[in-house]
């Protein structure tokens, strides 16, 4: 097949998200199909990276929208009932040159990635073209609504929710085929749209992130990972801290917790201290992972799933995470992952894996026996095909 890929951030380097996933399904899918990718820049050095996109897709069109113009879009859509997500990303000029690119070429399939890019199709034939969202959009708003300390911040989530409620209530229906990354964001969106929703997981480079023959260097070595510029992964390091972390350290003086991820903030630099680590980006995340005993994600909102919890399983790794990282990947729990559901439980189950090797051994075994077999991208890719072979049916 020709499939035209339509991505809203270029996809390289493939450190987390979106461009991870756009990167390794192109990897795979490559190898038995011509590959075209239309993408948005929005710094300069991101135009940089054609040449080696060019390895997996044949042509390859960058446009650049800088930042400054995306935040005026955003402020304009005070004034309209458009989600900001979504006018963040328009342009006329992007809508232009996608027209005109779509009537000199003859697709089999498209794939677009989000809803911000889904927005430029609103005026074009959508009869070979599968829509792919990260996540339930909506739900991830209303979460970061219900937990926004800031009125105005609150004010600002409680908006976007509603926007993007009603947006998806009207927009994902106009697809033949749209994919959210789990079953828990497919039901949500399914209680308020008509659409035809089915699930792609997310995966993991199982050649990457695979088990380590060394010991744990230090099995009391607490690790999270993600960027550390995204407001649920600095919500889940602050409420670990402040609310956890202090009443582990009283059974475990020697425990440390090392938040990895790029970008982090000002609200992240000031967590650190001596037994509390904070490494800014990492060339090779797998091996953070590998020095550590147990990965936790204790975030209190968001949508989808944690690319964090399949990387860490992947690698033998048990984590202990909350709903928000559990519900949406199919996992029962033990299968490599303890679910806590406050902050007593997380407290007990930190407590409970670092005193007892076994359990840990165990839950390691669980998890990467499943993640390996599910999520790897191969397994993830040939769901997608399947997906976008029915479009040509």
């Amino acid at each position: 097949m020709k499939i035209l890929f339509v991505a809203n951030r270029v996809p390289y380097p493939p450190f987390r998200g979106d461009k991870l996933k756009i990167w390794n399904l192109a990897g795979h899918l490559s190898k038995d199909h011509e590959l075209h990718l239309f993408t948005i820049a929005q710094n300069r050095e991101e135009l940089q990276h054609a040449e080696i996109l060019k390895t997996r897709f044949k042509e390859v069109h960058i446009l650049y929208m800088p930042v400054w113009k995306s935040w005026i879009k955003t402020a304009f859509a005070l004034l309209n009932k458009l989600p900001f997500q979504v006018a963040y990303f328009q342009s006329k000029a992007v809508l232009h040159r996608l027209e005109n690119y779509l009537s000199t070429q003859n697709y089999d399939a498209v794939h677009v990635q989000h809803i911000r890019m889904g927005y430029y199709f609103r005026g074009l034939p959508k009869n070979k073209v599968v829509l792919d969202l990260p996540d339930a959009f909506s739900l991830y708003w209303k979460r970061r609504a219900e937990r926004a300390g800031w009125p105005w911040l609150k004010w600002f989530a409680s908006l976007e929710h509603k926007r993007l409620y009603k947006f998806e209530s009207r927009f994902l229906n106009e697809f033949p085929l749209s994919l959210v990354c789990s079953d828990e964001d497919r039901q949500y969106l399914l209680n308020h749209c008509k659409a035809n929703i089915q699930v792609l997981p997310n995966g993991v480079d199982t050649t990457v992130f695979s088990p380590k023959s060394h010991i744990v260097s230090n099995p009391k070595r607490l690790l999270f990972t993600g960027n550390m510029d995204y407001e649920p992964n600095v919500d889940a390091v602050e409420y670990f801290c402040k609310e956890i972390f202090p009443s582990v350290q009283t059974k475990f003086p020697d425990v440390e917790f090392v938040i990895a991820g790029q970008r982090p903030v000002g609200r992240v630099l000031a967590l650190a201290n001596d037994h509390i680590k904070v490494t800014g980006f990492v060339n090779d995340i797998a091996e953070e992972y590998a020095k550590a005993g147990i990965v936790v994600a204790p975030l209190r909102f968001g949508a989808g799933t944690q690319n964090k919890v399949l990387e860490a399983l992947s690698m033998g790794v048990p984590v202990i995470c909350t709903q928000v990282g559990f519900k949406g990947l199919g996992l029962q729990n033990g299968e490599g992952i303890v679910m806590a559901g406050n902050t007593e439980s997380f407290i007990n189950e930190i407590n409970r894996l670092l005193e007892n090797e076994d359990e840990r051994n165990r839950l390691a075994g669980k998890g990467m026996e499943k993640i390996r077999s599910t999520f790897g991208w191969d397994a993830v890719a040939i769901k997608l095909n399947q997906y976008l072979e029915g479009l040509t049916k």
